[in-house]
């Protein structure tokens, strides 16, 4: 039985229909609208970010402000740092800032004066209270006296600031040829401290986070300038590194001494820096030299503190 053989397929096949190119066109543009309208929201996303702080976001509980107070438990009681230490710690709990308390002991000094602890320490602040927007450095002979008065709207507030800046002071009193910058806006600020009569006086100073202070902090701990024989150590490795650095000088802003440093004792303070009550803070500096005492010159200021404290929780 024979079956019939298909047909042999022509060697000239009828033409296909031409495939309508409108709706692949069609497509194309969409996707390229698409594209152009995403990049535009992320422009604009990028831009509101920046305007607005950045994309860092501070985690929810981060304290502020960051006291820290090196504390030398050797050679001053316990009572004494323990009443220290609580002063800080009350003044913190009402504003909702934090405290941090390292010894002299923990920094490696290289042999070098025990004041220059404080240099490390508020580097290593800045360390562990990485989003804390200041770090409040305040020696350890010294207590808050008004709690009532807050770092934000005391000092650093930006217009707050300008109007207590000092403008075109000798950095080191009464001719030195460098002077503090005049133009400085309060947003700029890194540095804010003030001076006694002999200069600039580093036992109560502000440093704002970010990579300028962690600069400045290394420049004033160099090996080089502890190796120096300066008579008052890292008081005059600061001045040194004030005057010679423009980059420090240029975010520094000196303040009147009361505002957050005032002395007990009028011979050592600034013209205006002796300390009256309803002032933030009282320092008995100079205390640990041999013919004073830090823990008695404390003492009454020490139940004052505490009797103000009381009265306003």
């Amino acid at each position: 039985m024979h079956l019939a053989l298909p047909s042999r397929k022509s060697s000239n096949p009828p033409p296909y229909a031409t495939r309508s190119t409108r709706f692949p066109l069609l497509r194309r543009s969409r996707v390229q609208a698409i594209i152009i309208f995403a990049c535009a929201v992320g422009v604009v996303l990028f831009f509101v970010s920046s305007l607005f702080g950045g994309s860092e976001r501070i985690p929810s509980g981060t304290p502020p402000v960051v006291i820290v107070t090196v504390v030398d438990e050797d050679n001053y009681n316990k009572e004494y740092i323990e009443n220290i230490k609580e002063n800080r710690i009350e003044y913190a709990k009402k504003h909702g800032y934090t405290t941090f308390f390292p010894t002299v002991k923990d920094y490696e000094l290289n042999g070098s004066p025990p004041t220059w602890a404080k240099v490390p320490a508020v580097r290593h602040a800045l360390t562990k209270f990485y989003y804390s927007e200041y770090i409040w450095y305040l020696d350890q002979n010294s207590l808050i006296m008004n709690p009532d008065l807050t770092i934000e709207n005391h000092i650093m507030d930006p217009k707050r600031v300008e109007s207590l800046m000092i403008k075109d002071q000798p950095i080191v009193p009464p001719d030195s040829v460098i002077k503090t910058w005049g133009g400085l806006k309060g947003d700029q600020v890194q540095l804010v401290l003030s001076q006694d009569k002999e200069g600039l006086s580093q036992g109560s100073f502000i440093v704002r986070r970010g990579d300028w202070s962690k600069f400045f902090l290394d420049t004033w701990f160099d090996p080089l300038y502890r190796s120096y024989n300066f008579q008052k150590a890292d008081t005059h490795a600061l001045e040194h590194i004030v005057q010679w650095h423009p980059t420090i000088l240029s975010k520094l802003m000196l303040i009147p001494q009361r505002i957050m440093n005032a002395y007990t004792k009028e011979q050592s303070a600034g013209e205006t820096g002796t300390y009256k009550d309803g002032d933030f803070v009282i320092r008995f500096a100079g205390c640990e030299g041999s013919t004073r005492d830090c823990v008695k010159e404390a003492e009454p200021f020490s139940k004052q503190w505490k009797t103000v404290f009381r009265a306003r929780r």
